[in-house]
């Protein structure tokens, strides 16, 4: 609702087929290297939450000259503070003794996660004018 209220739409064609990409993400998937389809399901849903939460930062796209008292201001930030606590949890879940003898399987998951949501997260981001500054 806030974000309804916060900004302006107009109609984008390329919406339909940008959805699909976006949405595909979210899909749970078998992680390689685990024979157990449940407990890779887990396993994946966890590394995407873990890359959700620690790449998509909303607060970062506020203006420097934002009212840190402004609701929407406050709501982003609060965001970003509710994410640092659950990535504690689900780094918890992830390098916990039960998945000792997949550490492997699950650091790779981690990180095919965390490479995905960064790559979609960048192209929605161009897609309405926002470039990540680089400092290679």
């Amino acid at each position: 609702m806030l974000m309804m209220r916060a900004t302006s739409w107009i109609p984008d064609l390329e919406l339909p087929a940008l959805c699909l990409g976006w949405e595909m993400i979210w899909v749970a998937r078998p992680v390689e290297g685990i024979a157990d389809l449940s407990k890779g399901s887990w396993i994946d849903l966890a590394a995407l939450a873990h890359a959700a939460h620690g790449t998509i930062r909303p607060a970062a796209l506020l203006p420097v000259e934002a009212d840190p008292q402004d609701p929407f201001v406050l709501a982003l930030r609060r965001i970003e503070f509710e994410s640092s606590r659950l990535i504690q949890a689900q780094i918890v879940f992830l390098k916990g003794p039960d998945l000792v003898s997949v550490r492997g399987a699950v650091t790779a998951a981690v990180e095919q996660r965390h490479r995905q949501v960064r790559e979609t997260w960048e192209a929605m981001l161009a897609g309405i004018g926002v470039r990540r500054e680089t400092s290679d």
